[in-house]
């Protein structure tokens, strides 16, 4: 599986007799490429050019400029000293010349390259996906999965097909209940993080799409009730936690999601099922070996709203204390209920 798009930071100096001779031309004579000048004005400091290959893949590539006097002043990625250097970004195959270099995240580069980039990247995004530019927050927040050299395709046709995993809605109104809820900043610091786990897969997986839009759901419903939310808390198991929840008074609770697959797409013959054999999976690995203390959500919005109507009449239990059984609906509806003694004041 392919990563979630991430800058090369080569130190040297570069000029653009060097991108030509060591980027373009490596690219065209593998590929067939286009080099131009960006859609968006370069940073301050810096130059630029926008690769576009005969495959439909893209590239960026800016390098520093230096100074009238000769100094070079210029941030580097987080950790290093900063001074001459490339930033190159894209969907396509890596340069030779840049094979060695490191790597590093959107929050990791310097802002004013890290913002570029999005420019570049979001406006190409939405030329070819013209339906999303109605979601500016959703498009940022995804965008390196979006636009990632395996993922593309995919991560654009659950959002385009697949209604972010909500059943019985338009797409419309799924995600305007996301771009909402992403737009208030409550997953900014984890933006990378949780944008990957939607994943780069060359395979379309609903399943596994969805099941990732079940943690955005349950950090909503935590949001909502007034909890600040940390997602990815490693225990002393060696397993990582979804989420801690904590309240302002510093009292905190760790919960761990989980995303029952609804009867029509599985072997369970009934919604009671789906939402046992689930749970069970979840108990018997990670959450027995955790042994306690953790509050387990199970986010049944997949469920259609006659196989929720029967959940919530029968009420069952799920095999793990304390737990969150719960849909959600894209006008921002919720009905759920609990089992044992939840540590969380959940809002009505």
């Amino acid at each position: 599986m392919a990563k979630p798009l991430r800058f090369r930071y080569s130190p040297t100096r570069w000029s653009l007799g060097r991108v030509r001779e060591q980027l373009y031309a490596d690219l065209d004579d593998n590929l067939g490429a286009r080099a131009r000048s960006p859609w968006f004005a370069a940073p301050s400091g810096y130059e630029a050019r926008r690769f576009e290959m005969d495959d439909g893949s893209l590239a960026l590539f800016c390098w520093t400029v230096e100074d009238a006097d000769g100094a070079d002043g210029h941030p580097g990625p987080t950790g290093t000293s900063g001074g001459p250097g490339g930033y190159w970004i894209g969907n396509t195959e890596t340069p030779a010349e840049l094979w060695r270099t490191q790597k590093y995240g959107f929050a990791e580069t310097p802002a004013a390259v890290a913002e570029w980039a999005e420019r570049e990247l979001q406006a190409t995004l939405w030329e070819a996906e013209p339906w999303l530019e109605s979601y500016p927050t959703l498009s940022w927040f995804f965008l390196p999965v979006l636009c990632s050299k395996d993922g593309a395709e995919t991560t654009r046709r659950f959002f385009r097909e697949a209604n972010a995993g909500f059943p019985d809605t338009t797409r419309a109104d799924a995600l305007e209940f996301y771009e909402s809820f992403l737009a208030d900043g409550t997953l900014d610091p984890y933006r990378e993080e949780m944008a990957a786990k939607l994943g780069t897969s060359e395979v379309f997986d609903r399943t596994r799409m969805a099941a990732t839009m079940g943690e955005f759901d349950a950090a909503w419903l935590l949001d909502r009730a007034g909890y600040e939310v940390t997602p990815e808390i490693e225990v002393t198991t060696d397993h990582v936690i979804d989420y801690r929840a904590e309240r302002p008074d510093g009292e905190s609770t760790l919960v761990e999601v989980t995303r029952p697959v609804p009867p029509q797409r599985r072997t369970a013959d009934s919604p009671l099922r789906a939402l046992r054999d689930t749970v069970t999976t979840k108990t018997d690995g990670q959450l027995a070996a955790h042994g306690g203390g953790v509050t387990l959500f199970v986010d049944c919005t997949s469920f259609r709203d006659d196989d929720w109507r029967r959940v919530f009449g029968e009420q069952p239990d799920v095999g793990h204390r304390p737990a969150v059984v719960f849909r959600l609906r894209p006008s921002g509806w919720v009905q759920g209920y609990t089992v044992g003694r939840v540590p969380l004041e959940l809002a009505e």
